[in-house]
């Protein structure tokens, strides 16, 4: 019988959840300048979304997205965590 796995951080480590860093205050500052934006444009995770709750992400910070792509091995997606 399979073992039953703990609804915390049991998402992070499935195969097609693809790998999920929240960026520190100077990437994030680095990103938001690059594109020439703000957090409020960028797309929304809510901050209890399971595939970041090891990440310890709060209302404000930013969260990049790595998946794996046929076309180009990785796509990078940035989202802004809101709260639930």
């Amino acid at each position: 019988m399979a073992k039953k796995a703990s609804p915390t951080g049991v998402y992070q480590e499935h195969d097609l959840v693809p790998k999920h860093v929240k960026l520190s205050e100077k990437e994030k500052k680095e990103l938001l300048e690059s594109y020439k934006i703000t957090i409020v444009q960028l797309p929304k995770i809510h901050e209890g979304d399971p595939a970041i709750a090891k990440l310890n992400a709060k209302p404000g910070d930013v969260i990049k997205i790595i998946r794996l792509s046929a076309t180009s091995k990785e796509s990078i997606f940035y989202r802004g965590v809101i709260s639930a």
